[in-house]
């Protein structure tokens, strides 16, 4: 469709409508100043077309009535004398029932047109997100491989340091057994050598638990699906938790949604997820705050969300909130948030993240459901 054409057709209705109804009344009178020299009654469908189209079904059935009158009034004022005197009125008759086919035909062409334009709009949209999706299942496998590679690197390294670990804290012990009878035997105060043991044991404990995460990732076990009344399942896992947040001076709140009853997952794995996002959002609010958690259901998928309203993070953070070891923590891993989007990803889902500097963080699960759920 030329420029032109569809500058004229964008106009808007009421413009239209009248510019309509000017040329019609143009037309009308050159047909009786032409009167029967020119056949220019075809010319009434260009109003009536016209209007039919921006502004509706309604308008043009109204332009071809007038433009009926019209072409019946220019053709009575020019005097012209017919062989029967019925044979105007049979002409006008003939005339609406021209302009109305031609007005329902293009009201239905119209309607095509914008079903047409409508399932073309929606195929476009259907291929964009199956493009998205695409992309991102392939951003999550290449993210996989690259996770399967660095946790067999860390179970390699953290077998090896492990065991040194315990003959060090093995030694630290002996060492601070020493530190005691040395102190006793020459009457010194042993304190100063208990600090310095006790700190030295305290950074052994510290690089244990780095490495606990870091074979927990690398050593994740195979999926043991099974039905899960996810609302009850929470529900029972969260009431141990009540004291602890209270204690951080964090409000709970949970919104389960009944919609959501059974889903095969494994229960544990899940939970240990789930067990993450929250000490995430708590240690996102050290002064306290609120922390909510709920449930929901969406079509073939369950939606697990935790939202706080702590700290938050910056664009940048975000971006790179799952990539392993990127941390902000003084003694975090940097293992928590993968390790939470590998297991969803083991479930066939996938975790989205919201968050803004200073307004909070909501982390949302997305698991597909079964047939039978």
């Amino acid at each position: 469709m030329s420029k032109p054409i569809q500058h004229f057709l964008s106009l808007p209705k009421p413009l239209v409508l009248a510019l309509a109804s000017a040329l019609m009344l143009l037309i009308c009178v050159l047909d009786y100043i032409t009167g029967r020299d020119f056949a220019v009654s075809a010319f009434y469908l260009m109003p009536i077309c016209w209007g039919t189209w921006v502004v509706g079904l309604n308008t043009g059935i109204t332009l071809a009535t007038v433009s009926t009158v019209a072409w019946f009034i220019a053709d009575f004022l020019s005097g012209h004398i017919y062989r029967h005197p019925l044979t105007p009125y049979w002409n006008g008759l003939m005339l609406l029932a021209l302009f109305l086919v031609v007005v329902y035909l293009l009201s239905a062409f119209q309607a095509a047109h914008y079903h047409l334009e409508e399932m073309v709009q929606r195929r476009t949209a259907a291929l964009e997100a199956e493009i998205k999706e695409r992309k991102r299942l392939e951003a999550a496998k290449l993210q996989a491989e690259r996770l399967a590679m660095v946790g067999t690197m860390a179970a390699q390294v953290a077998h090896e340091v492990r065991n040194p670990l315990g003959s060090i804290t093995l030694n630290l012990d002996l060492i601070h057994r020493e530190i005691d009878r040395l102190a006793r035997a020459g009457g010194d105060s042993p304190n100063e050598g208990r600090t310095l043991a006790n700190e030295m044991r305290e950074e052994v404990r510290r690089i244990q638990r780095v490495i606990e995460d870091y074979l927990q990732f690398a050593r994740l076990p195979k999926l043991q699906r099974q039905p899960v009344a996810l609302n009850a399942f929470l529900e029972q896992k969260l009431a141990f938790l009540r004291v602890e947040l209270e204690q951080a001076n964090v409000k709970l709140r949970t919104h389960f949604d009944p919609a959501l009853t059974t889903i095969h997952a494994d229960a544990e794995q899940l939970w240990q997820a789930l067990l993450n996002l929250i000490r995430n959002s708590r240690e996102a609010m050290p002064g306290g705050g609120e922390l909510t958690i709920g449930t929901w259901r969406d079509g073939r998928q369950a939606l697990l969300r935790v939202s706080d309203n702590g700290k938050g993070m910056t664009e940048e953070q975000q971006q790179r909130v799952f990539t392993p070891f990127f941390t902000t923590k003084k003694e975090g891993t940097g293992l928590g948030l993968a390790l939470v989007q590998q297991i969803v990803t083991e479930h066939g889902g996938h975790v989205e993240c919201e968050s803004g500097d200073g307004q909070g963080s909501t982390f949302t699960v997305f698991l597909p459901l079964t047939e039978r759920s």
